[in-house]
C-alpha cells in the first residue's frame, strides 16, 4: 500500500510538471522534471521507474531525451530549434541588460520570459525584470521607455522589453502562484551590486511549489558597475525635484495605460494590453495572461489526472 502511495504522488508530480510546460509545447528533460518537481529528495532511479511506467501505459512519450503528455515528435524538434535560438539570443540580452544598468537609478536588472527558460523563436522579443532605486522606479522606467521608442527606428524593439519593473521598497512578488513562482525560478539575474540576491531572498516563498530551487540559488554572480553619467544623473534627482518628477511620470503613465485598458487593445500576440502600477511597480496586469495561463494550467492537469486515473484503475 505505501509503495501504491508513494508511486501515485510520484505520477502526481511529474503530471504537474508536462502539464505546465505543455501550455507552451515545450517537452522536458529527464532532469527538468527532477527539478521542477513538488517533492525533493527523490533519487533518480525512483522517476525513471514512474517515467517506464507512464511511456508503458501511453500517458507520456518520450522524444528523444525529453518527454511531454503529446504523442508529437514536433514539439522535441521545435524545442531543439528554439534551444538553438536561445543560445545566440542570450549573449545579446546579457549586453542590453549591462547597457540598461546604466541608466538612472537602475539597482537590477534580469532576464525573464521564454529567453530564461532557454528558449527562443526567430525575432522573439527578449523580456527583461527591473529592480530600482527606492521611489526612482518611475524616472527609470521612463528614459529606459524613451530607449525603446528610438528602437523602432532600426527595428530593434524586441531586443528591448522592459515589462516588469519593482523598486527597493516592493521586492517580494505579491501574487503567489504556479505562474510566477515558475518565472521567478528560471529568471536569469545579470546584473546588481546584491540586489538581486535580495530579491532572491525576499521570494523564498517559492520553495512551496518548487523545493529543489535552492539549489539555484547561490553563488549568484552579476555584473555591477555605475559609469559617471549614471552617478551624476542619480545625485541632481537626489532631492525633492526628483520626488516630484517620479510621482508626476507615474499619474502620467497610469492614465495613459488606464486607456488602453478601457480601449481593449491588443499586443502584436493577440492578448491584451495592461499595466498595474503602484508607487513601487509597473508589471503586466495580471488579469490579462497570468490569470489565464493559471486556469489553463488547472484544467490540463485536472483533464490529464482524469485519464491517468483510469489508466491505472
Amino acid at each position: 500500500m505505501t509503495e501504491n502511495k508513494t508511486s501515485l504522488k510520484h505520477r502526481q508530480s511529474i503530471l504537474k510538471v508536462l502539464a505546465y510546460f505543455d501550455l507552451f509545447n515545450y517537452p522536458v528533460s529527464k532532469s527538468e522534471i527532477i527539478f521542477f518537481l513538488d517533492q525533493k529528495n527523490i533519487s533518480v532511479n525512483e522517476i525513471t521507474d514512474v517515467i517506464n511506467e507512464l511511456i508503458e501505459r501511453k500517458c507520456i512519450f518520450r522524444h528523444g531525451e525529453f518527454y511531454s503528455i503529446q504523442n508529437n515528435f514536433q514539439v522535441a524538434e521545435r524545442r531543439i530549434a528554439g534551444n538553438i535560438n536561445a543560445e545566440k539570443l542570450l549573449p545579446v540580452g546579457k549586453k542590453v541588460s549591462k547597457f540598461l544598468y546604466q541608466f538612472p537609478f537602475a539597482r537590477g536588472i534580469g532576464i525573464s520570459g521564454s529567453l530564461s527558460k532557454n528558449f527562443a523563436l526567430e525575432n522573439d522579443d527578449i523580456d527583461y525584470f527591473i529592480i530600482t532605486k527606492a521611489n526612482r522606479l518611475w524616472i527609470s522606467r521612463t528614459l529606459m521607455h524613451l530607449l525603446k521608442k528610438f528602437s523602432f527606428i532600426s527595428n530593434k524593439q524586441h531586443l528591448y522589453c522592459m515589462n516588469y519593473f519593482i523598486d527597493e521598497h516592493a521586492m517580494e512578488i505579491e501574487e503567489r502562484n504556479v505562474f510566477t513562482a515558475m518565472e521567478l525560478i528560471t529568471l536569469l539575474p545579470v546584473c546588481g551590486n546584491g540586489t538581486m540576491d535580495k530579491f532572491f531572498q525576499s521570494n523564498n516563498w517559492v520553495g512551496t511549489y518548487y523545493p529543489n530551487y535552492k539549489l539555484r540559488t547561490q553563488n549568484i554572480k552579476t555584473f555591477a558597475h555605475d559609469y559617471f553619467l549614471k552617478r551624476t544623473t542619480e545625485f541632481l534627482l537626489n532631492n525633492k525635484f526628483g520626488d516630484w518628477l517620479d510621482n508626476y511620470l507615474m499619474k502620467i503613465t497610469t492614465k495613459r495605460w488606464q486607456k488602453k485598458e478601457q480601449q481593449q487593445i491588443l499586443n502584436s500576440k493577440g492578448n491584451r494590453m495592461g499595466l498595474s502600477t503602484s508607487k513601487h511597480f509597473a508589471k503586466p496586469n495580471p488579469v490579462f495572461f497570468q490569470q489565464k495561463i493559471v486556469m489553463r494550467y488547472i484544467n490540463k492537469l485536472n483533464e490529464h489526472a482524469e485519464k491517468w486515473n483510469k489508466e491505472f484503475d
